[in-house]
């Protein structure tokens, strides 16, 4: 397959395997994000909750489109790991995946709630940064450190958001609801009798809501693992997306000169023209290479990484002259730029992709990963977080937060910690109901921890075993 030696073919295909059961894991992992709060609310039965949560993680998956795989591909500039020995490749994949998978495995069997997605960032970035002194690294930082700034914002005030917003809903509760309404909705649910059906509802659609975001969120990264994978070890296969015509991309190329060929280089930073040199020089690679006759349509294997590199080049590029401020140009030419660097209608979509085969497998995956292992979670979630149970209305608020929060940040294509999100929003449900005093300090410190060590701990380690790795092969 794809023409590989056997031994490399084994370790893609472990590479793969091992992709699946990150994501796996991350499903029963996150699982109580999503199942908490109807179970310790009585609106569904345990097992009835997490095949149903697996099967919206399942949808969500498959329906959430790729911009936040994207955002985990595009965080480690691939194209810059590739040389001629693969098996540097498959120590990178190697060593960001077993870093992932061990945080992950230990913080669950603590029934810590960690985040899968600070795992996985923290993975990879402590593979960028130890590639980064490797003897073959000649172009500088191992890290797309403007990618990362964005990650890490996301990831830093989604759980501020969280909580403040779970307050703000609770408090319009209590002010908008009437006496007989609130004594229900805030009232503690009794032991093994569900709610009145209309509560039941409410708490199973948000159940739903988060089961479908986390897909479309968490199991993006995933996606973007496997597309990692294929793109470092068998670049020539998947560095574009072959079910687009290279002649296409033409008509862009030679919009896209005549716009920047607009740009007053005079008014550019030093840094800034040597961008701008840049992007004419990667127009003229991809002008040469499509010109060439095309054999079904496809660039030949040998020129696809290289071409995948000019065309993330013209767009970084392109990006960051517009970012800085200093283009000379109007608002209509700053729009046109802004959309072929970073949307799928640009040139981003011959790189910006991922099969359907490699969507339905991760599906699979977080969806059969959801449906065990959760207990662990759902009791610190459901009971250790706040010292009172959980009532009706600090289920839903917390669980709208989730939904929302992941939700919209699924839209912008930025990662987030659906655990952290949840964990916040529940943290922030019971200090409206009863103040900071109704948080169990020792549960509250040790997330905090967790959420503190996962990046440096995973970057540490990932980093070590890249070495390790590169040592053995």
């Amino acid at each position: 397959m794809f023409g590989l030696e056997t031994d490399i073919f084994i370790l893609l295909a472990f590479s793969i395997l091992a992709a699946c059961a990150f994501e796996f894991v991350n499903g029963f992992h996150d699982t109580a994000n999503a199942v908490a709060t109807v179970i310790y609310t009585n609106s569904l039965k345990p097992n009835i909750a997490v095949m149903w949560s697996g099967f919206c993680n399942f949808l969500g998956v498959f329906f959430g489109g790729i911009a936040v795989a994207m955002g985990i591909v595009n965080l480690l500039p691939v194209e810059m790991l590739i040389d001629q020995n693969v098996y540097h490749s498959i120590a990178m994949v190697f060593a960001l995946l077993f870093s992932a998978i061990i945080w992950n495995l230990g913080t669950w069997y603590f029934g810590l709630p960690s985040s899968s997605s600070h795992t996985l960032i923290g993975s990879i970035l402590g593979v960028g940064l130890a590639f980064t002194f490797m003897p073959e690294n000649t172009k500088g930082a191992g890290v797309n450190w403007t990618k990362a700034e964005e990650l890490f914002m996301s990831l830093l005030t989604s759980p501020i958001f969280g909580f403040a917003l779970a307050i703000i809903i609770m408090f319009m509760l209590r002010r908008l609801l009437s006496k007989p309404l609130r004594d229900v909705v805030f009232s503690e649910p009794k032991k093994n009798q569900p709610p009145p059906l209309w509560i039941r509802a409410i708490l199973v659609m948000t159940c739903t809501l988060v089961s479908f975001f986390h897909g479309s969120n968490d199991g993006q990264k995933g996606v973007g693992l496997v597309m990692l994978i294929l793109i470092g070890i068998v670049p020539a296969h998947f560095a574009l997306d072959n079910s687009v015509n290279p002649a296409e991309m033409r008509g862009d190329l030679v919009k896209i000169e005549q716009t920047v060929s607009r740009i007053d280089s005079s008014k550019l930073s030093e840094t800034d023209r040597g961008k701008l040199r840049s992007i004419h020089e990667e127009i003229a690679a991809l002008n040469t290479l499509i010109s060439q006759p095309l054999l079904d349509k496809k660039l030949p294997l040998e020129a696809r990484m290289g071409a995948r590199r000019s065309l993330l080049l013209i767009s970084r590029n392109t990006k960051t002259i517009l970012d800085n401020g200093d283009a000379t140009l109007n608002t209509e030419d700053k729009a046109y730029l802004k959309m072929q660097s970073g949307s799928e209608k640009g040139i981003r979509r011959y790189t910006d992709y991922a099969p359907d085969w490699v969507i339905l497998m991760i599906s699979l995956s977080l969806g059969l990963g959801t449906m065990v292992g959760w207990k662990r979670i759902v009791v610190t979630i459901g009971e250790k977080i706040g010292k009172q149970h959980l009532t009706y209305a600090q289920g839903a608020s917390a669980e709208l937060v989730a939904a929302s929060t992941i939700g919209v940040s699924s839209y912008l294509g930025l990662p987030v910690s659906t655990t952290h999100v949840l964990s916040s929003g529940i943290a922030g449900s019971m200090v409206a109901s009863k103040g900071v005093k109704n948080l169990q300090a020792g549960t509250i410190r040790n997330i905090v921890i967790a959420w503190v060590l996962t990046l440096p701990v995973t970057m540490l380690l990932s980093g070590t075993l890249y070495a390790f790795f590169r040592w053995i092969f």
